[in-house]
């Protein structure tokens, strides 16, 4: 169990690849003041071995939960690829750094939306898409089973807090939640305690009823500190803005520990692609800026 965990996302450079490792060195450095536990959303971008790499030149202490990010129309390709390259980086550093790997994020959110399914994912069309990310789960377990590594390296999900498919938590070992009070419309004084809630009562204990008892994680939680336009800089009861980031790691962070809640917070820096992609607030979410300065906060201490 850890204190406090960070997410990291990929992120693609316009540089030689010397810079991008530059870069991620740098980023591992400032992390490991916070963290000693980071995930991955995916392959691509050759994270996977940089992010070891990083923590192999740099000797600081810390894991990481490698990720597969999968699509459900692609008859497999990203998968089948991503796994290749998660294969490769395994068998360079081995797994002393890793600590699971995460077999996609909010597929099955992303599949109910895509075939009209609504928002029980145990449905039908739930099962259908289920059945996809189930074999590529047990592919994974096949390739770490190749390498020996199928007892020590632990195979999970993430997801959408209230999108988890009951036949997928039986076929894991972890599943991590993306939890975001922000997008539940809850006010900031609420926020923190409603997270907990929700994570106890959507997926503690529906994880705890099932014969393999996966491990639950909150995966995301967070505040933006502002949006990139008017219509979102409050979600109907408190603002996005760097004083409400402040009273949710307040309110969070310390209280998490206490209670033994294994969290990532979401997260480090800003995502300036994600901004120019989605708008609203969802490139503002970090701790730090895109330039790697903290924002006008204190980190708790506890």
């Amino acid at each position: 169990m850890w204190k406090q965990a960070w997410c990291v996302a990929c992120i693609t450079f316009d540089h030689s690849l010397r810079v991008v490792e530059e870069d991620v060195i740098l980023d591992i450095q400032l992390l490991s003041q916070l963290t000693t536990r980071v995930r991955l959303y995916g392959a691509d971008c050759n994270q996977s071995a940089l992010v070891l790499e990083a923590i192999k030149q740099t000797k600081v202490d810390m894991k990481v939960y490698l990720g597969n990010y999968v699509i459900a129309t692609d008859n497999g390709d990203a998968y089948k690829r991503q796994r290749d390259v998660l294969k490769d980086a395994i068998s360079t550093y081995g797994p002393d750094n890793i600590e699971g790997i995460t077999v996609g994020n909010e597929f099955m959110l992303n599949y109910l939306l895509a075939n009209n399914g609504g928002s029980t994912p145990d449905s039908e069309v739930g099962n259908a898409g289920a059945q996809i990310l189930i074999s590529n789960i047990q592919d994974t377990r096949s390739m770490l089973s190749g390498l020996n590594l199928q007892k020590t390296i632990p195979v999970g999900t993430s997801d959408a807090g209230s999108f988890f498919n009951t036949k997928v938590l039986e076929a894991v070992d972890y599943g991590m939640s993306n939890i975001h009070p922000y997008f539940a419309n809850k006010s900031i004084t609420d926020a923190a305690q409603w997270t907990h809630t929700f994570f106890q009562e959507t997926n503690v204990g529906p994880a705890n009823a099932l014969s393999n008892h996966p491990k639950m994680y909150i995966a995301e939680t967070g505040w933006p500190t502002k949006s990139s336009d008017a219509g979102n800089a409050n979600n109907g009861a408190s603002d996005a803005s760097e004083s409400n980031l402040q009273t949710f790691i307040d309110t969070f962070v310390c209280d998490s520990n206490k209670n033994n809640i294994d969290y990532f917070y979401f997260e480090m820096f800003d995502e300036k692609w994600k901004d120019n992609q989605f708008g609203g607030v969802e490139g503002w979410w970090g701790l730090f800026d895109e330039d790697r300065k903290l924002k006008a906060i204190t980190i708790p201490s506890c």
